[in-house]
């Protein structure tokens, strides 16, 4: 897998092995000091297996993540490398660190992912990998827990927008996120590349797109629930208007997956009559959710996703992701 566009080297690691067979990806924008205690947290890891960082600056122009990548990689604490994505957009970072992590170490078979505003716990990657090699999985999933800058906020933990999609480890139908997540060498070489779709590079999903199509070619998942990542959550990220924003944007991604995977007349069909009657049963769920939650924020989530994917039927779509990341 090569890289589809011209990418400049930031920084590389003086020893680079390129016989490692486990590769840590992480894609960065405009967040050099959230991304040192990332890498602090990679370097603190209980493990005797050898890797190495793959770091893609996703800010051509301020590059504020390259001096950090530069001190962790030239000092020698990590081998790898950092190179710079030139197209802004969340799938294009990605894609720029799988596409280079794949290209520079031919031996590695395990490719995990971080965001640049986690921590990774002690045993994340030693969990993420056994998990893989125990399972035979394609693919593996981890929880990734909020850690609210404003602690009056903890009661939204269990808000969809930040509660992890599975509780128990185990054999799982799908993940949805890639903020913590194994993938192996097979299922790139399978789907081939570039991996993430560029659509949705600012409307958020390239991740859920990809892994429904890893579904769809009967891949394997397993979900790692001790391979804890947790999240930095800024203030802004728990207003009302930002979890409105965010179930709006959920549901634009659910309906533009199910449309890009409906290629009959019979499954366009069944699309639409599930957009009719998404409103009506978003509110019964909404109503349980304010008996069992009591949090009208929590309780009004199925009817923003609900809202979401109508709105994005007729054109209108947020791209929430994009605000989020250049104000971050």
């Amino acid at each position: 897998m090569m890289p589809s566009s011209p990418r400049a080297l930031a920084a590389v690691s003086p020893a680079l092995d390129t016989s490692v067979g486990i590769v840590v990806c992480i894609p960065s924008f405009r967040r050099p000091q959230h991304l040192r205690l990332t890498l602090e947290s990679l370097a603190a890891q209980r493990t005797d297996r050898r890797f190495a960082l793959v770091i893609v600056e996703n800010d051509a122009t301020g590059c504020g993540s390259v001096p950090v990548a530069t001190e962790f990689l030239r000092t020698g604490r990590f081998a790898g490398l950092c190179v710079i994505e030139p197209r802004q957009g969340n799938c294009h970072a990605i894609n720029a660190a799988f596409e280079t992590a794949m290209a520079t170490f031919p031996a590695a078979r395990h490719f995990l992912m971080i965001d640049d505003d986690e921590i990774a716990s002690r045993d994340w990657l030693e969990l993420m990998v056994r998990s893989a090699e125990v399972s035979g999985a394609d693919l593996v999933g981890g929880p990734v827990q909020p850690n609210f800058d404003d602690h009056s906020k903890r009661g939204l933990s269990r808000h969809p927008a930040f509660r992890p999609a599975y509780d128990e480890s185990g054999a799982v139908p799908v993940i949805y996120g890639c903020g913590n997540c194994l993938i192996t060498r097979a299922v790139f070489e399978r789907l081939g590349d570039p991996a993430f779709d560029v659509r949705f590079n600012f409307l958020g999903g390239g991740d859920t797109d990809y892994f429904v199509r890893c579904r769809q070619a009967g891949m394997k998942f397993h979900w790692a629930a001790e391979a804890l990542i947790t999240e930095t959550v800024p203030q802004n990220r728990t207003s009302p208007s930002w979890l409105t924003m965010r179930g709006l944007r959920i549901g634009a991604i659910n309906y533009h997956i199910e449309v890009k995977a409906a290629r009959t007349p019979w499954s366009r069909l069944k699309v639409a009559a599930k957009l009719l009657a998404m409103l009506p049963l978003s509110l019964v769920r909404a109503g349980r959710l304010a008996v069992t939650e009591q949090k009208i924020l929590i309780a009004l989530h199925p009817v923003t996703v609900a809202a979401g994917s109508v709105l994005a039927a007729i054109g209108i779509e947020p791209h929430q992701y994009k605000a989020s990341k250049i104000a971050s």
